[in-house]
């Protein structure tokens, strides 16, 4: 497909088919000049960020000790999940060698973090090794917290209309598995999203759209319902974007429930428990009662927090988020606000928006900047304003390219050209076929 009329490197963008990744490599400066240092940087996670920072500062610094701390020797692609669990990709799509993507020059102890001492600059491994370092950036994720669901078991997942696609490459298999039952059969779906912060919140619209799209044309026709619960008042945190998913929710005959936070789950007579909070009319108070749900298939989407070595280590905020412990950052240098020689990348940064990855493509240059900067004893300028890029998927083959920042302002990388709140094939073909060479080369660094 010819795309004319574009600037030959937006249609080179295109061409590799990119969505928020791509296209934030439009205009991006050339390498700056390496820099001599023996600084000792330690990296705790070697997934998205702290893989795509550690390419980037090798390419940036002549003799820096840069250590990594993972003990996961698969890398997961999770943009892929959703996929797996609508069942046009399979696990192995999503799974590749962590090591396959770290540079040379780079040590990769592989065990996790165990604990992180601020005032003395160490990092503890489960091993048993004590690693000091001058700089230390924070990257190793979030928790599921798969536990805060009563009787919700991962053991449960593909078994009695139960799915679970956060879990991972197996579990979005296995998701697929109950789900295609139901868009054979019909029933009742019941779609959920947790009260926390979470990675992608576009994903639960994705999986909802995508399986009412596949029952609508397989032998469930005319035969299902479909509920989404969300504990939040509205589908979306961008205004603009929970009007339109609102509307098309509408159109397809999807029910929405707000404020319903999923407190447990009773497998076998296929119950749902939801604590519900409604604003009392007379006195303006919040008040909660429990609200049972029936469902043939139930998606479970639980509470997410950041990992235990981060909550313990001091280096959480401390008043906001304070059940989840992201990390007490700066939005927008993403620098820690009390040991300046902490940075926070990916998932467990505390700033209001940013957990996809193609935040990620964003945060990385602005890591590296004021990293470099402080190594040469000057202050970074990069400033990172929230993008956050979610290809929502609305039907197989549509979907919407929906950019935007901390203002909750729209930001599309192709105005004029990709309509933000349209469903468009492009949209679908970056998210279906594109996305994922695009993400490779942001692991490489060269995006």
């Amino acid at each position: 497909m010819e795309l004319t009329g574009l600037p030959t490197s937006r249609r080179a963008l295109l061409g590799l088919g990119v969505a928020g990744l791509a296209a934030a490599t439009v205009g991006l400066p050339a390498r700056a000049a390496r820099i001599a240092t023996k600084a000792r940087i330690v990296i705790i996670g070697a997934g998205a960020a702290g893989t795509a920072l550690a390419n980037h500062l090798v390419a940036r610094l002549d003799g820096a000790q840069i250590t990594i701390v993972d003990a996961r020797a698969e890398h997961l692609y999770q943009p892929g999940l959703s996929l797996v669990a609508a069942g046009l990709k399979p696990a192995s799509y999503t799974l590749s060698k962590t090591t396959d993507w770290l540079p040379d020059g780079i040590t990769l102890i592989a065990e996790h973090a165990a604990e992180i001492d601020p005032v003395a600059k160490t990092v503890a491994t489960t091993g048993g090794q004590s690693l000091a370092y001058d700089f230390l950036v924070v990257a190793p994720g979030l928790v599921l917290d798969h536990d805060a669901i009563e009787g919700f078991s991962l053991d449960l997942v593909g078994q009695n209309g139960i799915g679970a696609l956060y879990a991972g490459p197996d579990h979005a298999a296995r998701t697929w598995q109950a789900a295609s039952e139901f868009t054979e059969k019909g029933g009742i779906g019941l779609f959920t999203r947790p009260a926390t912060e979470m990675k992608c919140a576009g994903a639960p619209l994705k999986h909802t759209f995508l399986i009412e799209d596949i029952a609508s044309r397989g032998g469930a026709a005319g035969k299902y319902e479909m509920h989404y619960a969300a504990p939040q008042q509205a589908l979306f945190s961008v205004p603009i974007v929970h009007e339109k998913v609102r509307m098309l929710f509408e159109e397809r005959g999807i029910a929405s429930h707000y404020g319903h936070r999923l407190k447990s789950i009773e497998p076998g007579t296929k119950r749902a428990t939801f604590v519900e909070t409604k604003l009392d009319p007379v006195t303006k108070v919040e008040v909660q009662s429990e609200v049972e749900m029936p469902y043939d298939y139930l998606h479970v989407i639980p509470p997410q927090r950041a990992p235990d070595v981060i909550r313990q280590s001091g280096l959480s905020w401390a008043d906001k988020w304070t059940d989840q412990g992201w990390v007490e950052v700066d939005m927008k240098t993403l620098r820690h606000l009390r040991y300046p020689e902490i940075f926070a990348l990916g998932d467990v940064a505390g700033v209001p928006k940013g957990k996809t990855a193609a935040s990620v493509k964003w945060m990385v240059p602005v890591v590296e900047d004021h990293l470099v900067a402080a190594i040469e004893g000057r202050e970074g300028t990069a400033v990172y304003d929230g993008y956050t890029s979610c290809p929502l998927i609305t039907r197989v083959g549509r979907a919407m390219l929906v950019e935007f920042d901390y203002h909750n302002n729209l930001v599309p990388s192709f105005p004029g050209v990709i309509a933000p709140l349209e469903e468009l094939w492009i949209s679908w073909l970056m998210k279906e076929v594109a996305l994922k060479a695009t993400y490779n080369a942001m692991l490489r660094g060269k995006a």
